[in-house]
């Protein structure tokens, strides 16, 4: 089954509820653990691969806490992905070209298949902006536990 890991969907939560916030706005992990429902064994590591992946930055301290990193026009649901899953591929055919047992290789029906399905996956994973989520997010009927508190 292709799937993608809790622990990657977690880590969407955690940049869409930053990203929700806006650039400059600091909240402790604690309370982004608490407002996305994240079991607190997941939340160390996921903000450590995003701070790595530099979609996150963290700041120690009292009044420490995460921000979003860059503008969430420019970060898209591709970048959190691969960030926890690593390149997204289909399927090992795509990319093995020659370099490989298969039988098949220079007749194939079904690699050119898959080769299309892993271009409009990736291209519909770019398309879905962090800025165009908070949007949809403003516009839904969100269960009031679930509501980003408002600065201000």
């Amino acid at each position: 089954m292709l799937k993608i890991n809790r622990q990657t969907d977690y880590a969407v939560r955690v940049v869409l509820a930053l990203a929700q916030r806006g650039e400059g706005v600091r909240v402790s992990s604690a309370e982004l653990q608490r407002e996305m429902l994240i079991p607190k064994t997941f939340m160390g590591r996921i903000v450590a691969q995003l701070a790595q992946a530099g979609l996150v930055l963290t700041f120690p301290g009292r009044d420490g806490g995460l921000q979003i990193a860059r503008d969430p026009q420019n970060i898209t649901l591709k970048d959190v992905v691969e960030a926890f899953e690593g390149p997204i591929l289909i399927s090992e055919c795509i990319i093995s070209q020659g370099d490989t047992d298969c039988p098949f290789i220079h007749s194939c029906p079904v690699s050119s298949k898959w080769g299309r399905v892993q271009a409009a996956m990736l291209r519909e994973m770019k398309s879905i902006i962090f800025s165009d989520m908070v949007k949809e997010s403003l516009n839904s009927p969100v269960a009031p536990e679930f509501q980003v508190p408002t600065t201000g």
